[in-house]
């Protein structure tokens, strides 16, 4: 099984292993890096998201029914490519976190600290 990503970061080796074990991903497509920097960079003074988005999109119409496709970044272009994913038969998905928070006392001063932990992987309902 196939999982496709559209996001802006690597997978950790945690997500990995998760996909593997409760998706039965055995193979991750990254995005060729002229379309990384399409999902990257959205400008926001774009009108036509749908437009600015269609090399993504022809990218995934070579996919099968039923593959995965992580879908995190901005969230007009989420909501877009969940919405067209859906359409092509493929299973839109993201990852869950959760946030641990540190506080450090540096020099007198708080310093806090997120920490995202990955969970699990969650379908776009």
């Amino acid at each position: 099984m196939k999982m496709y990503l559209l996001f802006s970061h690597t997978l950790t080796e945690f997500q990995i292993k998760d996909a593997k074990t409760t998706l039965k991903i055995d193979e991750f497509i990254y995005l060729p890096k002229n379309l990384q920097k399409i999902w990257s960079e959205i400008p926001p003074e774009i009108d036509n998201l749908s437009e600015y988005l269609s090399d993504i999109k022809e990218f995934l119409k070579k996919t099968k029914k039923g593959e995965y496709v992580l879908i995190q970044g901005e969230f007009g272009a989420v909501y877009h490519m969940v919405n067209f994913s859906k359409n092509l038969g493929l299973i839109p998905i993201y990852a869950t976190t959760k946030r641990e928070t540190i506080e450090l006392k540096v020099n007198d001063k708080i310093i806090k600290k997120s920490v995202f932990k990955h969970i699990r992987f969650r379908e776009y309902l």
